[in-house]
């Protein structure tokens, strides 16, 4: 590459977009690294925007960029990623390098979430700060607004995006992982910008003109009425460019911090706008936007780095004065209200949507750990404690402050997650783990009595409230940045609750109560679909032990059970042996944990239980599940999807085409069932006409026919069994010759000692075949003539 005396912008852009398609990867690495060193912020402010964009990909998917989602550890060109990329590599000092001169960079308003654009072209600004200040207004109109972002929000919007943003992926491409260079640089960023011991190392260049400013803070007159107050209009606010010389010098220290936390909480989170949540609450309503699991997965990576970032908070700053936080640092100030103020009401709108709307399998399992760590931030105060030790010691008391002014957190999404456990199968033991882990959380001691707490403050009359109408508590949408003058401190937690409760699901919202009357109802459900389903799982292993003992050496020849079309349902192919052991466990313990957190004794749980004894669940089991006759047999109804997924009713599984046609078994000689099969066929086809007559007379002969000719219409063990057409019904009943059970290895080994016995008294292999058909013939005759009574007794 040309010395940079000699080249102008223009070709230092031109030839890195020729280098990125013909130059190795560590190559272009090596000299992108140069390039930063040696140009001038002015030379740089023109590659900027392309190089962020091959990195990450662009915000329309066209350009992938490195693939960091499918990048692996032990890739060769991880390290070379992470080192370039890395909080203190030379992508962030080329971002540094151009914050010290200001340089700003657009994002069409088009390519922000769904309800920060719909907000933006109504003409009203966002709430979140990062938005403020930041519009251009273009001659053609609000359709072509654009942010414009200072280098470092640039960046990280560009990287919080290409989370999300749909691509076309070379094809053969190998599935993400959690251990890929994307989620690690998400984890890295987190550490760097939030650190939970120190501050924020500052910028290598100095920026005497500031950076990022707080907006202005909210008039304190704005009375509490719930969420879904907007902020004014545009055109009554005055947007301009933000001043380039902060007010608050101290802001300095932390500004990267709130700036990386806005755009990943914006861009990661806020897809769903709390109002149409407030008068849609369906899992019916169609949204446009539907997170991966891997997007939920970076989220709850972003929860945990959060309280532990909040944890992190020195002790003297969490108990002290309200006067005493205008004296902490920024970062504490910012440590003691994250939370709260930047992530509580999106994330509940967004855990509130995946709880409807994700697909009813085990997927889910991201989005159950995204909850239970958001509502266990003791988890993550840095103290090393003993996992069993801290369950048996319970919820310390000081997070009953946590717990109310996050109580639908608990409460509400409790519910979501009873609605999805009664249509889930929960004998697969992914389902019933999840049951379990959800059970083993809200059984910490002290957690139900902290919710129970809560909910007797919001439920407190309203007229005790009267004489504090002239408060004013701040709800997330009412937010600003932390920075702003605060409001006094509302000490009372009546007042925080229902703050809290109503900003979330509007002034209107009828609360259910967890430990109240109907859910209690809905708990008393799932433990019987728990104990049903712990049943169902008893008898599958059961049934997994007797097909293991029968597959013994003697079973190669037939002499184990034949009836291999017969399964239960309700388990998955892998729920056999230790995985049935585990769910049996799983769903034990979830009991246990269940009759904890709703105080049910023994006696209460044996009533429950009283119903699903083991001779009537056995009765139940051998029950077709609900169904209607059809056209062409019978249809399952909504009750009897119910039964099945929950496994107390079932069909019996067998094969319905022509008995000729079934898969050859693995007690059957291939060779001989093909053979016998041609021979029958050649004699049905020539005989079929005899043998209907013979078989549609009414004396001794005709029914004679139908013993050796004839399919049975009434299976032997008179179970019933999955429905079948009338079509494939009446071809099966079509007299005709049979010659498979030849080919039963059983069979073969039976005539095998009939023959050896017959050598004992000197029969040649003649005579012993003329017996063996006298025997079989006279053996027909008996059922045929006694069959009926033996039947009848």
């Amino acid at each position: 590459m040309a010395a940079p005396a000699l080249q102008q912008p223009s070709f230092l852009l031109a030839n890195l977009k020729v280098d990125s398609t013909t130059k190795p990867f560590l190559q272009r690495c090596q000299e992108l690294v140069k390039v930063i060193d040696d140009y001038t912020a002015k030379e740089l402010h023109l590659i900027f925007p392309w190089l962020v964009e091959s990195v990450f990909g662009s915000l329309d998917g066209v350009i992938v960029g490195w693939n960091l989602q499918f990048l692996q550890a032990r890739s060769n060109e991880y390290n070379i990623v992470m080192d370039f990329l890395d909080p203190s590599g030379p992508m962030m000092k080329l971002v540094y390098k151009l914050q010290a001169e200001e340089y700003k960079y657009e994002i069409p308003v088009s390519f922000l979430p769904g309800p920060v654009k719909a907000s933006i072209q109504e003409g009203v600004l966002p709430d979140c700060p990062l938005f403020h200040n930041k519009l251009q207004f273009p001659l053609s109109g609000l359709q072509t607004l654009s942010l414009a972002l200072n280098p470092f929000e640039y960046y990280m919007f560009i990287f919080a995006s290409s989370l999300i943003t749909p691509k076309n992926y070379p094809l053969g491409q190998h599935v993400s992982s959690l251990d890929n260079a994307y989620f690690v640089l998400v984890d890295t960023y987190l550490k760097y910008f939030l650190p939970t011991e120190g501050s924020v190392p500052p910028s290598p260049f100095a920026d005497n003109r500031g950076s990022v400013s707080p907006p202005a803070p909210r008039a304190p007159s704005v009375p509490f009425a719930g969420y879904g107050i907007h902020s004014t209009s545009l055109l009554k606010r005055h947007i301009s460019h933000q001043p380039s010389v902060t007010a608050d010098p101290a802001a300095q220290e932390i500004w990267r911090s709130e700036a990386l936390l806005q755009v990943f909480v914006e861009i990661w989170l806020h897809h769903y706008s709390l109002e149409m949540y407030q008068k849609l609450q369906s899992p019916q309503v169609k949204e446009t936007f539907t997170p991966t699991e891997e997007h939920v997965l970076v989220v709850r990576l972003l929860v945990k780095h959060l309280h532990a970032f909040s944890c992190s908070l020195k002790p003297e700053q969490v108990c002290s004065s309200p006067s005493a936080h205008s004296h902490a640092s920024p970062l504490e100030e910012f440590k003691r209200v994250v939370v709260q103020r930047f992530v509580q009401q999106k994330l509940y709108v967004f855990l509130q949507h995946c709880f409807g709307h994700w697909p009813l399998d085990a997927s889910f399992r991201a989005v159950l750990e995204t909850w239970l760590s958001y509502i266990q931030p003791w988890r993550y105060t840095g103290e090393n404690t003993n996992p069993q030790t801290d369950q048996n010691k319970g919820v310390p008391e000081k997070w009953g402050l946590f717990v109310q002014e996050n109580l639908l957190m608990y409460t509400k999404l409790f519910q979501g997650f009873l609605n999805r456990v009664v249509r889930i199968d929960l004998v697969n033991v992914k389902n019933a783990l999840m049951v379990f882990r959800v059970a083993k959380v809200f059984a910490q001691p002290n957690l139900s009595e902290m919710i129970q707490k809560g909910e007797q403050l919001f439920l407190e009359p309203e007229h005790v409230l009267h004489h504090r109408q002239h408060r004013v508590f701040l709800t997330p949408s009412h937010g600003g940045s932390f920075l702003s003058a605060r409001q006094s401190v509302v000490t009372d937690r009546v007042f925080r609750v229902k703050s809290h409760v109503y900003g979330l699901e509007g002034q209107d919202c009828q609360y259910k109560q967890m430990f109240g009357t109907e859910l209690r109802g809905a708990v008393l459900k799932l433990i019987q679909i728990i104990a049903q389903a712990r049943q169902t799982a008893k008898r599958i292993s059961d049934h997994s032990a007797e097909v293991a003992a029968n597959n013994s050496f003697m079973s190669w020849f037939g002499m184990g059970s034949p009836d291999l079309n017969y399964t239960f349902n309700g388990g998955e192919v892998d729920d056999t042996g230790e995985c049935v052991k585990k769910t049996h466990e799983f769903l034990e313990r979830s009991l246990d944990y269940l009759c904890q957190i709703f105080r049910l004794n023994a006696g209460q749980l044996s009533q429950l239980m009283a119903t699903l004894g083991s001779g009537q669940d056995d009765g139940n089991s051998r029950q077709l599940p609900d169904c209607v006759q059809g056209e062409n047999g019978l249809i399952l109804t909504d009750l009897g999807r119910m039964q099945i997924i929950n496994g107390l009713r079932r069909f019996e599984i067998e094969y319905q085409g022509d008995p000729e046609l079934q898969p050859i078994r693995s007690y059957e000689n291939a060779v001989l069932v093909r053979l016998f099969f041609k021979i029958s066929s050649l004699v049905n086809e020539r005989f079929g006409g005899h043998m209907e007559a013979l078989c549609s007379r009414p004396d001794f002969l005709g029914r004679l026919g139908r013993h050796y000719l004839a399919s049975p219409e009434v299976k032997a063990d008179g179970r019933q069994r999955s429905p079948e057409t009338r079509r494939t019904a009446e071809r099966n009943r079509r007299p005709r010759l049979s010659l498979r059970t030849l080919a039963s290895y059983r069979t073969l080994l039976m005539l095998l000692f009939l023959y050896l016995f017959g050598v004992l008294f000197s029969f040649g292999p003649i005579s012993s075949t003329l017996l063996i058909l006298t025997g079989g013939f006279l053996y027909g005759l008996f059922i045929t003539l006694f069959g009926d009574k033996l039947k009848s007794q």
